[in-house]
């Protein structure tokens, strides 16, 4: 789970465009941070992309960066054991992440954003019960419940 939201907080503040080969720092900077930059009308920012092949990029990175969490959860708790749990649990873990962009500069908090995390959430939760039901996945029984 570490390496899973190491990963998402990787690509979520730090984006693959690159500036002279090289990633952007995290820009703190109090005058261009407030007022925050929140949407919270969905799907708004998510048609403003200079091309469509950015518009797909962000739509496929949001929901695939995600999936795994789907598929962690369940496995490393076992309390997390429905649909509805999972999506709660990865829903709030994009929030956080959201949230978490709020005093950078040259970050934005978008609920596009929460709500294609979740949706990846929702895709990794389907993956990891179909690979249950093939008996790929065995949950973890040697834990205590967390």
């Amino acid at each position: 789970m570490y390496l899973n939201l190491a990963v998402i907080i990787r690509f979520t503040f730090f984006p693959r465009d690159l500036v002279n080969g090289h990633i952007q720092p995290l820009i703190f900077d109090a005058k261009a941070a407030f007022p925050f930059r929140i949407n919270m009308i969905p799907f708004v920012n998510l048609f403003q992309y200079d091309s469509v092949r950015d518009m797909i990029w962000n739509v496929v990175g949001n929901t695939a960066m995600f999936i795994p969490t789907g598929i962690i959860l369940p496995i490393i708790y076992r309390k997390l054991d429905h649909f509805g749990k999972v999506i709660s649990a990865g829903a709030f873990i994009s929030l956080c992440v959201e949230l978490m962009q709020l005093p950078f500069a040259n970050r934005a908090t978008d609920i596009d954003d929460l709500i294609l995390n979740t949706l990846g959430v929702a895709i990794g939760y389907g993956i990891y019960k179909l690979i249950r039901a093939i008996g790929g996945i065995k949950r973890n029984t040697s834990m205590k419940d967390k």
